[in-house]
This record gives structure tokens, sequence and C-alpha cells, in this order.
């Protein structure tokens, strides 16, 4: 029997959709996202900067699926589970997945507050991130 050469193999897979990648099923990650709904003002979030900040390991953000809600692909949007008013079977609002009520814990701030300590200068303050002409 007579083995297929891996570049037609890959070819057939290709043609009937058989080879998985990397790439989560909403295409490639974003740039820079505009995160709207907040009072305060919208956050630009530039993703590609971050992303780098965090060794390109999306496990630091974006975290596993949950039962309640299972994701519908890898690395999810947080608004697309965490929205702004709790809509069931969800229990943590969009505010309340960055940072805590008074901003000064959360996956943002938590983050910020490491960076300070490493010499760099990250936004701290609300209206840093916050500003009513981003959005």
């Amino acid at each position: 029997m007579k083995c297929l050469s891996p570049v037609p193999l890959l070819a057939i897979l290709l043609a009937f959709g058989l080879v998985v990648t990397m790439v989560p099923a909403q295409g490639k990650a974003p740039g820079v996202v505009v995160i709207k709904g907040n009072p305060m003002g919208a956050v630009k979030f530039d993703h590609p900067g971050h992303a780098k900040a965090a060794g390109d390991k999306c496990d630091v953000c974006h975290h596993p699926s949950r039962p309640e809600m299972p994701l519908k692909y890898d690395n999810q949007k947080c608004l697309d589970c965490h929205t702004r008013t709790v809509k069931l079977p969800m229990k943590t609002t969009s505010k309340l997945a960055f940072h805590n009520a008074t901003g000064k814990t959360g996956i943002c701030i938590d983050c910020h507050i490491k960076e300070q300590g490493s010499g760099k200068k990250p936004p701290l303050k609300c209206a840093e991130c916050h500003k009513k002409e981003n959005g």
C-alpha cells in the first residue's frame, strides 16, 4: 500500500474542513476594543498590547468555561457573558468581572498594580481608563 505524501494529504484535509486550528471560531484576536456602557465613560482596551504584556497567555484574562455558561469558542469576549446587568445563569456583571465595586481590586486593577510595582506606569485611577470621549 502506498502512502500519500503530507502535502496532498493536507490539501484533502483542508478541503473537507478537518484541520483544527488554534484560531477561535469568531476569527482572529481583536485590535483595540471599546468597552461601552459605563456612565463614567467607555474604555479603549488595547487587546494586542495587553496580550503582549501577559506574555501572549490568553488564560491570564480569559478564564475557563463555567458550567452555568459554557463558552461558544476559546477566549470568548468578556462581554458575551458578563453583561452590564446580570442575565441568569450569570452572576457577575461586566463591571465586577473587571474590578470590584470600588475599583480597588479585580483582574484589571490587580494587573495594573503589579505593573506599577515593576516600574511601569499603568492607569490606576478610574478616569485614566473610563473616558466620555471613548465612546
